[in-house]
């Protein structure tokens, strides 16, 4: 079933039922990560997206050394292992648009380049048979401030328009579309502004005959962001009163450690991605293996922290007050913030993973690695439960269970 069914059906639900549904987006930022997600998606029979930026998933490897093609290879693998319906599970692009790949930034690419870049990378995941684009063209790294929605509805239909072209010379079934009005970063998003995007959207893919690329999700701040744990049920509920007649539901962007996650299928949110916390869970779980070493110590957090340092990938992360400091000074309660959050992006560097390697060597555990996976997996179903989600393949007609 594809999504713009899948959420449809999601909508019956709510309106005619009572049934509140939430689908959860986890983002695949590490192998165990993605193979936690996996495990926990096959014993509750759900549905699960699997939401991965350029940064982890790219035509050059990303982080986590995986091409589209490789990552879905490797979710077919787990999708065996642990018997979870593979059909049910969905591989996505995340922020896909100019400059949100770190390396585009760094390597000051023109717009033109960027956006070549982005179709290139579109390209790519259709072929491996991602099946939600999040179309993503909030950011200009050529301006000062916010894009006018305008150019944001313009930039969006050029990508859907390249998509639904490349999809259709590949053969390939109708996939789904996610888009937003501005870049999130933890406020609320101005009514006025969202709405105008929208009817500048639908027109545009009328006008275009792009109506089949209509968009299944709506990206829209609701509170949440990378330092921000509140979201705003009000708020939530007011833009799910306007996406609904275009047969589409909100997304919700950082519900990482958001402290009312059962407030988002209440108030309608048809997804939400989680993925800097399960990277924090992994740190957790490699923490409390570190304190069973005994002779022959790993120095593992050693060699993590240098790693995350030397990769410069963490200095996106300070606040306006931490500018130009070196990591070793921060407050501690900081640095260890920012290690935690950006270890996802060295997991792969060789000697994290040799002194991860001589980590589980050290430990009397028979399985450290799953020992790992399982403590992921426990963070993930805090948000099954609280999205409604336990046995929810039932909901959308599934006969296997």
């Amino acid at each position: 079933m594809n999504l713009k069914t899948i959420i449809e059906r999601v909508i019956q639900l709510r309106e005619n039922q009572d049934i509140q549904l939430t689908l959860l987006a986890a983002c695949p930022n590490s192998e165990a990560v993605l193979e936690a997600a996996v495990q926990a998606a096959g014993r509750h029979n759900i549905p699960m997206l699997f939401a991965a930026t350029l940064n982890q998933v790219d035509r050059d490897g990303g982080y986590t050394g995986w091409t589209p093609a490789s990552f879905v290879q490797k979710l077919d693998e787990y999708s065996a292992k642990y018997g979870a319906r593979r059909e049910w599970l969905y591989p996505c692009l995340d922020h896909g648009g100019p400059w949100l790949k770190d390396a585009h930034t760094r390597d000051k690419l023109t717009f033109e380049q960027t956006f070549s870049e982005v179709k290139r990378s579109i390209t790519a995941v259709l072929e491996a048979g991602y099946t939600l684009l999040h179309i993503d063209p909030t950011v200009d790294r050529t301006i000062n401030g916010p894009l006018p929605i305008q150019i944001v509805a313009e930039r969006s239909l050029d990508l859907m328009a390249y998509a639904e072209k490349e999809r259709l010379r590949l053969q390939l079934p109708p996939i789904s579309y996610e888009v937003g009005t501005e870049e999130v970063h933890g406020g609320l998003v101005n009514l006025e502004s969202f709405t105008e995007f929208l009817r500048l959207l639908y027109a545009g893919l009328a006008e275009r005959n792009l109506m089949q690329a209509a968009p299944t999700f709506i990206v829209a701040q609701v509170g949440t962001d990378l330092h921000t744990t509140t979201f705003d049920a009000q708020a939530a509920a007011a833009l799910y009163r306007i996406v609904k007649p275009y047969q589409a539901l909100i997304k919700g962007h950082y519900t990482d450690w958001v402290e009312n996650p059962a407030d988002y299928p209440r108030t309608g949110i048809g997804a939400a991605n989680v993925g800097p916390e399960f990277t924090s869970d992994e740190y957790d779980a490699l923490v409390s293996l570190t304190q069973q070493e005994q002779s022959h110590p790993s120095h593992f957090l050693e060699k993590l922290t240098e790693a995350v340092n030397e990769s410069n990938r963490w200095q996106k992360w300070l606040q306006p007050d931490e500018q130009g400091m070196a990591l070793n000074a921060l407050l501690p309660d900081r640095r260890m913030w920012i290690v935690k959050t950006c270890a996802r992006y060295v997991w792969t560097v060789p000697q994290v993973v040799m002194a991860r390697q001589q980590l589980y060597a050290n430990t009397q555990m028979s399985d450290p690695h799953h020992y790992v996976v399982d403590w992921i997996t426990a963070s993930i179903e805090r948000y099954i439960h609280a999205f409604n989600l336990t046995h929810a393949l039932a909901y959308f007609g599934d006969d296997h269970l």
